[in-house]
């Protein structure tokens, strides 16, 4: 059983839909990884990391209710089993496939919770997944700012999209547990804070603030404030729908995954509207603010910054955001890994996947040619010097993943009993439930 520090880096797999619906940005396809996935594998490999994100393209995949296309799976998915690399499991990724049409499909949860048992019976050996990428980040370019998928502006739009988002990833760890009763489920999401620019934008300030954390209230069976309960319910959010999230608590399954990247602060103004403002609280501040309101093992899932003039500006960061992982960890927060992301270049995420333009972001860990860039080279020696220090220091502190060499072992079998036994004893439920917290 692996108990080490979870260093991981991951493969872009985002596939939204444009221009209403009439052109699909697939990741995988721009940045090689169907022609070049042995060799990023490899790459993997050579950087001394054993964790990757990962994911089957779903809108080539999922081909419609119980039908499914699982050769490119199977060929990726063997071979990261063959080479005991551990995947966290990106099955759902800004994107649905054409014929779900959009994150406004009610059916859309039940559908995608049949893909992920279908998966998870598929592939059993696999124990780690983030079955939705960042949900409130979907819903918001899909439903409020209307730039993706359905590309609609709304509060209304967005409270759709996002209760069916979060519901989707609710009954997807509940179908997967059913098979694989030990699974873990790794929530990234994005960590955002909203500055008041002037006294007048305080107010809408601490609404912005109030509305980061909505998608994880929900996925964790949290009470909302009152204000966001009022905000849920005058967009169309039911009743029912609401307590739905608060009996399907599955947080003693979860590790919170939280993002940061310089863009995820931004300055408010007097009429609600936003700019950037670039890093001022950085990720140990609101980190321990998601910590202080979940109170979970927490992982860095996501950063990154263009290799710039100089040459050293990701190097640069990728050693603000470690001293940043290790200042979180120091505090007490029980934080078990960290993920440059990703292993390769990204095309187009200048403007947001808005646009098909092939612009090349020199954001990778290689570039597109598979040569590795400096930040590479940081993140390998990083690895090198901390894979050992890291673990030591908690050893009450286990994450209990099996790696896939370990899966059919007498004692891997025997934690995936004890696990489903767990999950059965009905006596634990009340102390798994959420209490009626503020």
């Amino acid at each position: 059983m692996n108990s080490l520090f979870l260093f991981a880096t991951g493969i872009e797999n985002s596939n939204p839909t444009i221009k209403h619906g009439a052109e699909r940005v697939d990741e995988l396809e721009k940045c090689g990884h169907y022609q070049h996935w042995r060799t990023d594998f490899d790459r993997v490999q050579e950087l001394g990391i054993s964790f990757l994100r990962y994911g089957p393209p779903i809108h080539t995949t999922f081909l419609g209710p119980g039908k499914y296309d699982w050769s490119f799976a199977d060929e990726t998915f063997g071979e990261l089993r063959r080479r005991d690399i551990v995947p966290i499991v990106d099955l759902c990724h800004f994107g649905v496939p054409d014929w779900v049409g959009n994150f406004q499909n009610g059916e859309f949860p039940t559908l995608f919770a049949q893909y992920a048992r279908a998966f998870a019976e598929r592939f059993p050996w696999v124990q780690l997944y983030t079955p939705v990428n960042e949900m409130y980040i979907c819903a918001e370019f899909s439903a409020l700012y209307g730039w993706w998928n359905e590309q609609l502006a709304s509060d209304r739009a967005f409270v759709t999209a996002l209760k069916y988002i979060v519901k989707a990833n609710v009954l997807a760890m509940h179908a997967i547990l059913e098979v694989r009763p030990d699974a873990l489920f790794i929530q990234s999401e994005s960590s955002e804070y909203f500055h008041a620019e002037n006294p007048a934008a305080i107010k809408p300030a601490e609404q912005l603030n109030a509305k980061r954390f909505l998608s994880l209230d929900l996925n964790y069976g949290r009470r909302v404030d009152s204000e966001m309960y009022e905000y849920l319910l005058d967009n169309g959010m039911t009743r029912e729908e609401y307590h739905f999230f608060l009996k399907g608590n599955l947080k003693h399954h979860c590790i919170m995954g939280n993002d940061y990247y310089k863009t995820n602060e931004h300055r408010v103004r007097a009429d609600g509207s936003t700019t950037a403002s670039g890093e001022v609280f950085g990720y140990h501040v609101i980190t321990r603010q998601y910590h202080d309101r979940y109170r979970l093992p927490v992982m860095h899932t996501e950063t990154n910054l263009w290799q710039g003039p100089n040459g050293d500006e990701a190097v640069q960061w990728l050693w603000k955001e470690w001293a940043n992982v290790l200042r979180v960890r120091n505090d007490g927060v029980p934080i078990v890994g960290f993920t440059w992301y990703s292993l390769t270049d990204q095309v187009d995420w200048d403007t947001a996947l808005r646009e098909n333009n092939g612009h090349v972001n020199p954001l990778g860990l290689y570039d597109l040619d598979r040569n590795i860039r400096p930040v590479g080279e940081a993140y390998k020696q990083l690895i090198h010097d901390w894979r050992q220090v890291l673990p030591a220091q908690s050893v009450c502190l286990q994450v209990p993943i099996i790696m896939p060499s370990e899966n059919e072992e007498p004692w891997a079998r025997n934690k995936k009993t004890q696990a489903r036994q767990a999950q059965q004893d009905k006596s634990t439920a009340p102390a798994n439930t959420p209490s009626a917290e503020p």
